[in-house]
């Protein structure tokens, strides 16, 4: 059975390990020549020496200078790992004592005997009643061998993580001071300047002699880069199938498992283990660029997978129970304060990574995702499938719950004593989380009247990705996908709580037999850029190499059906990186795909304007704008009349050339800053361009998508005028006969042993998608701003 999701198809000879002197394949005249030392260095100059001479890991460098913002200076990250070795020893301690220094038969008033009180016991037990003396829980521990041992666990646990926080408090303390004297941002500043502007004082300082990485200058890519390094890989590995896991369900489908502790054990396997490709470095090994080996590399990878999960296995128990104590502590306040705290949606590590576009670090990603929510979760209540009979049974039951609570309620209110009949307060919790549970199965009579594809347009203004899934009812099989990625607490809860069970299975029988593929894609997809390391090769974000010609690379990319990043990956990350940092230089290919683009913008925009009566929108109209929120600025963007009215006739203008002529109206404001805010001061001038750079990006994400589904309804047209004049001939291979596909195009996906290849399912999937998502264009107000009801929070 092919495995659902897999998108790696043949690799061909020639995307082998390879070495690039520069970023930019075409080289450059800076670039060292082959026999030069690469080995990265930092260099301060004298004004800057001491504890930044001669750093040898610049990967970790730029790392904690990263979370060192993001974590809020050295105070929170002193605090924070305090307070988290605190509340380990607070769960391990609490845990033990309610164990074993509790007497339940008093405090349950089973055994009326005052332990702790002389004289005559009295009615009422208290708590210091119910707890044994301080010699008598001593000895009761000592009394349990098992107990003892796991209390040496925990101790041994709790000193290497404080060592390693010790550790780390004093690369964060030497931060503290590069921050304050060399980039010149105290700690009383750090909260109000943003990352931007501490990369863009990073790269003046480099700039200015303050820093100098060897070979050759530092670009926000590099930096980018050695943050992101391990990250790209896991981008890329989703983006070909290999991640998350995935298994069948026996009433059929299947189901994508990434919890965080098969995270943990895929980080350990592949990047940072002792036995893992990278062992924590920045340099894959000479063995994994040399094709000859690939087989014994496989062979000892699948032993390595093979002691993880056992490894798993004989800790699952300890892991489990730490589990269910963490969910216990950290969700039963929560459920006694907000019961249908559960049924709330939030993003899924699996949209995080699959959702993620390279080089996208991860305070933007969850900003990203905080934009999408409220479109998301609306497109999920409209496009839910009707089940009228079970929403009767769900109001029938809110109603006699909630009667009886209210009778219990009643009766409490009248007399407090009710509450010491045995159950009740136990009763009226269940009727209230009952109650809470059913109204979930009622529909939202606000989103009733919605269209669920304008709202999935709305969120993927912001998603930037869309969920596919095989099937002839795009509706059905795109809430299914989206309800995977925007899951419901409970089922994230249950995932984690089933996860040290599950990981040791998924690592036996998805990662160890694909084995052989994993090392493949490694050794094919790697390249070595001067100055910086072995990197995914996806990270270049080069057209040329991985970009995919239904996303409007065609005639630019050179890549084969195995190189090409699915989903338009490639050009959608290279837009937004580019948008984000507008001083980066592409390299050539990439360079030539922008312009491209823009020049199709343009065009676009030019036909609309030559059958549209209304002029394209003035700058004033974004000064009414003045909340900084690029969802607000979007929405204001499109509530105005810019759109031609719906014309159904074959002349129409398409929804793509809607989409690009406010594309071409937001980049001309773009780039003349002035137009924005009239009047404004050039603060709010500058907080406004992030702005604009975010709504660019989201009318670029649509009408790419846009221009995507164009081209797959120009093919499947055309497939069916060939299937209809050959209707008497053989079945038809699922490739369009009209794309001239090359030899290696032609083969088939290989497997993990080389053997029993098959079709690529993705491309099997993209040929059945017929519904358009986008039927009306923009004609209707994208506004995620009037969607009540829905907390702001994601993660």
């Amino acid at each position: 059975m092919d495995n659902p999701g897999l998108r790696i198809g043949p690799l061909i000879p020639e995307q082998d390990y390879e070495r690039l002197e520069d970023c930019d394949p075409e080289g450059s005249q800076d670039s060292p020549l082959h026999g030069e030392e690469q080995q990265p260095l930092l260099h301060v100059p004298e004004g800057l020496r001491g504890s930044w001479h001669h750093i040898q890991n610049l990967d970790s460098f730029f790392t904690k200078i990263y979370s060192y913002h993001q974590r809020n200076g050295f105070a929170c990250i002193l605090l924070e790992d305090v307070f988290q070795l605190g509340q380990f020893v607070f769960i391990v301690t609490f845990t033990t004592f309610l164990l074993r220094c509790v007497d339940y038969n008093i405090l349950f008033a089973n055994q009326p005997t005052n332990r702790t009180r002389p004289g005559l016991p009295h009615s009422k037990v208290t708590l210091s009643d119910a707890i044994l003396p301080s010699a008598q829980c001593a000895q009761r521990i000592r009394s349990s061998p098992l107990l003892v041992f796991l209390l040496f666990l925990a101790a041994t646990f709790w000193l290497v993580q404080m060592l390693r926080s010790v550790c780390n408090l004093f690369s964060y303390w030497d931060i503290q001071v590069f921050y304050r004297e060399a980039l010149h941002i105290p700690l009383a500043e750090l909260s109000s300047v943003p990352w931007a502007e501490v990369q863009s004082r990073l790269l003046a300082l480099q700039r200015n002699g303050g820093l100098c990485v060897q070979p050759r200058p530092l670009t926000e890519l590099d930096v980018h880069h050695r943050i992101l390094r391990y990250t790209n890989y896991q981008v890329a590995l989703a983006n070909k199938g290999l991640l998350p896991a995935r298994c069948a369900l026996p009433w059929g489908g299947g189901a994508a498992f990434l919890s965080r502790g098969l995270a943990l054990n895929v980080d350990l396997l592949l990047f940072r283990g002792p036995f893992s490709l990278f062992r924590g470095g920045w340099e894959l090994p000479d063995a994994y660029k040399r094709n000859e080996q690939r087989g014994t590399l496989a062979a000892r990878w699948r032993r390595t997978v093979l002691l993880l999960a056992a490894a798993n296995l004989a800790l699952s128990p300890l892991v489990l129970a730490w589990q269910v104590l963490h969910a216990f502590y950290s969700h039963v306040e929560l459920l006694r304060r907000e019961p249908g705290a559960l049924g709330a949606r939030r993003w899924s590590r699996l949209a995080r990574l699959q959702l993620r576009h390279f080089n996208e670090l991860p305070h933007e990603l969850r900003a990203r995702l905080a934009r999408a929510y409220r479109p998301a979760a609306a497109f999920l209540r409209a496009a839910a499938p009707p089940a009228p009979l079970l929403a009767l049974l769900a109001r029938q039951l809110v109603f006699f719950a909630g009667a009886l609570f209210a009778a219990l309620l009643l009766l409490t209110v009248y007399d407090e004593d009710v509450l010491a009949v045995e159950h009740v307060l136990t009763a009226m919790t269940a009727l209230g989380v009952l109650a809470t549970v059913a109204r979930s199965f009622i529909p939202d009579e606000q989103c009733q009247g919605r269209s669920p594809q304008l709202l999935l347009q709305s969120a993927l203004a912001h998603m930037h990705y869309l969920p596919e899934e095989p099937g002839a009812s795009g509706r059905t099989n795109a809430y299914r996908q989206m309800a995977r990625l925007l899951q419901y607490r409970a089922v994230s809860l249950l995932d984690e709580l089933l996860s040290p069970l599950l990981t040791p299975l998924f690592l036996l029988f998805w990662f160890r037999p694909r084995a052989l593929e994993i090392i493949d894609f490694f050794h094919h997809f790697t390249v070595d850029v001067a100055g910086v390391g072995d990197i995914c090769s996806f990270a270049l974000m080069d057209v040329k190499r991985h970009g995919h010609p239904q996303w409007l690379s065609e005639g630019q990319t050179e890549a084969s059906q195995s190189q090409r990043a699915e989903d338009g990956k490639t050009e959608l990350s290279l837009m937004r990186f580019s948008l984000v940092h507008p001083q980066w230089r592409p390299p050539g290919h990439s360079s030539k795909f922008l312009g491209q683009l823009r020049g199709r913008v343009q065009q676009d925009a030019a036909a609309l304007g030559a059958t549209s009566v209304r002029s394209p929108p003035t700058p004033g109209v974004f000064s009414d704008s003045s909340s900084p929120l690029p969802e607000t600025f979007l929405a204001n963007l499109l509530v105005h009349p810019l759109l031609p009215p719906r014309d159904l006739s074959p002349t129409a203008p398409s929804p793509a050339a809607a989409t690009a002529s406010l594309l071409a109206s937001i980049s001309r404001i773009s780039q003349d800053p002035s137009c924005v805010s009239p009047g404004g001061t050039g603060g709010q001038k500058l907080a406004q361009l992030p702005e604009l750079a975010s709504a660019e990006m989201s009318l670029h994400a649509i009408y790419l998508h846009q221009l995507h589904q164009q081209q797959q309804q120009q093919q499947q047209q055309q497939q069916q005028l060939w299937d209809g004049a050959s209707a008497s001939s053989l079945a038809r291979p699922w490739f369009s006969p009209l794309q001239t596909l090359s030899p290696d195009e032609e083969k088939p996906s290989w497997s993990s042993d080389g053997s029993s290849p098959a079709s690529s399912p993705r491309q099997q999937w993209r040929t059945q998608r017929t519904q358009s998502l986008f039927p009306g264009g923009l004609q209707e107000t994208i506004n995620t701003q009037k969607e009540p009801g829905q907390a702001p929070g994601t993660d």
